[in-house]
């Protein structure tokens, strides 16, 4: 099976649609792909070829989706770098996926050391040669490799093929919905699944994308109060800074705003109410690197009635959980279907990724009786305490709804006594007392859940896409 060449057939089909914008500068999705094969034309004559791999660090803006758009119409294989690593990581990562270029934005060229760097100046000064598209790409056609963000050992490469994205794209579509005027807002970082997805979904759909290079929560609150979006992906915490400013600035939201995608693990319950207030619909989803973004979402029509769940499976995919015997049993979440990566790359390129075509996610969870999938926690987050299993995301969500408390992360540490015990990390909005929610926690959960040690810190450890780290909180022990 092969999809037609999702840059051209795009610009045939709806080419005068608003692609991309940034700032005060738009392209439309006949502009973009002109763009794009120019820069097609650019890397061919650096020597990037079909099936080459290329490395590619950059921050977000016009400038990296053209060269990553470049790519797609040559045919190549994109290694995304996160800008946020460290020059060792990013070795790494480089050395591990056997990248034959590596493509680096000009701000970032001081965090690689590579024989085969090329910088983003050196590709747009360059001249294209005569460059002919690929009408149809192959549906096992790797598109991008993103390396997780290794909570268990050595980051994993992970291949994502045209069929993983396209069938990405579709299931959220059939969910969500889609019309010609949508404009997505994304603040999340390209090269994570989050913010690749939502370019992919742009070339399936023909939908506008709205650029931000990171994350401000003063900016997105403005631009769903001027209605030039539709939708956005957010995670809990920028989810709550935006509220924030919405009610300080005694900011409304657009009627033509319609949906935020929830990801990068539980959001509170408090938020999404809060939301609702703004008239936000917030759906709470479920994926992963190995997914291809989301595997579950809560629909529009259930999310008052399952607040906290992650919803049921898209279209296309099946869930379950692993030696669950009635609803409501607790175990890994084990999911199937074609948005599943078929593999790893480099030093884990032999490792099966899925058992009898089910992927082992290390998360954990459980379905209630009528399907709807509730994330507890990672499974590698687990604390066991005394015998009992602790979620870290249960002690986050009571800490997360006292009003003092704007930021929490818990995780293990080593007792003599008891094996681990869960200790806190909060970020206050104001003050109180450690003992104060202490208390508060003694009244909403069990004893031994309730953290044995409470510290208050200016910020929490998240990547790139502001999902909280809890590894580097056991570093703060």
């Amino acid at each position: 099976m092969t999809y037609p060449n999702w840059l051209s057939q795009r610009a045939h089909l709806s080419g005068s649609r608003l692609a991309l914008s940034f700032q005060e500068t738009q392209w439309t999705f006949s502009e973009i792909n002109d763009v794009a094969l120019e820069y097609a034309g650019k890397l061919t004559a650096l020597g990037v070829q079909k099936n080459t791999r290329v490395a590619i660090l950059a921050k977000s803006s016009p400038e990296f989706v053209f060269v990553m758009y470049g790519c797609l119409h040559v045919g190549c294989e994109m290694v995304m770098l996160n800008e946020r690593l460290a020059r060792a990581e990013l070795s790494y990562q480089i050395d591990d996926s056997s990248a034959d270029y590596v493509l680096v934005d000009d701000v970032l060229k001081e965090k690689v050391t590579d024989s085969q760097l090329i910088l983003f100046s050196r590709i747009k000064g360059t001249s294209p040669v005569p460059f002919t598209p690929q009408k149809e790409w192959k549906k096992e056609r790797t598109i991008s490799i993103m390396y997780t963000s290794g909570t268990t050992g050595n980051p994993k490469g992970v291949r994502q093929t045209a069929e993983n994205h396209f069938s990405s794209a579709v299931s959220s579509a059939l969910n969500i919905g889609i019309s010609p005027e949508d404009v997505w807002l994304c603040v999340m970082p390209l090269f994570h699944i989050s913010g690749f997805s939502i370019l992919m979904r742009s070339l399936i759909y023909g939908m506008g994308v709205r650029l931000h290079d990171k994350f401000d929560a003063s900016s997105c609150a403005a631009e769903l109060q001027a209605g030039r979006v539709t939708h956005m992906s957010v995670v809990g915490v920028t989810l709550e800074r935006m509220l924030d400013v919405l009610a300080a600035d005694e900011m409304s939201v657009s009627p033509k705003f319609k949906t935020m995608l929830a990801g990068g693990g539980p959001v509170p319950v408090a938020y999404i109410q809060r939301a609702a207030s703004y008239g936000i619909s917030v759906l709470q989803t479920y994926g992963m690197t190995e997914t291809s973004s989301q595997t579950t979402t809560l629909q529009p029509a259930d999310a008052a009635q399952k607040i906290g769940s992650s919803g049921k499976p898209l279209f296309l995919y099946q869930v379950k959980i692993d030696g669950a015997e009635k609803a409501g049993d607790k175990g890994e979440i084990l999911i199937h279907g074609p948005q599943v990566t078929p593999g790893y790359i480099g030093r884990f390129a032999d490792r099966n990724v899925q058992e009898d075509g089910w992927l082992h996610t290390g998360d954990v969870g459980f379905l209630d009786e009528e399907g709807f999938l509730f994330v507890v926690d990672r499974r590698s987050d687990l604390i066991v305490s005394g015998g009992e299993n602790v979620y870290p995301a249960e002690i986050e969500k009571v800490l997360l709804a006292h009003p003092a408390v704007r930021e929490a992360g818990v995780c293990g540490a080593p007792s003599d006594e008891w094996g681990e015990v869960p200790v806190a990390f909060v970020v206050l909005n104001k003050p109180v007392e450690t003992d104060e929610l202490l208390v508060y926690c003694k009244e909403q959960i069990a004893s031994y859940k309730v953290p044995k040690r409470l510290s208050i810190v200016e910020t929490l450890p998240r990547n790139a896409s502001n999902k909280l780290l809890r590894r580097e909180l056991k570093a703060w022990l």
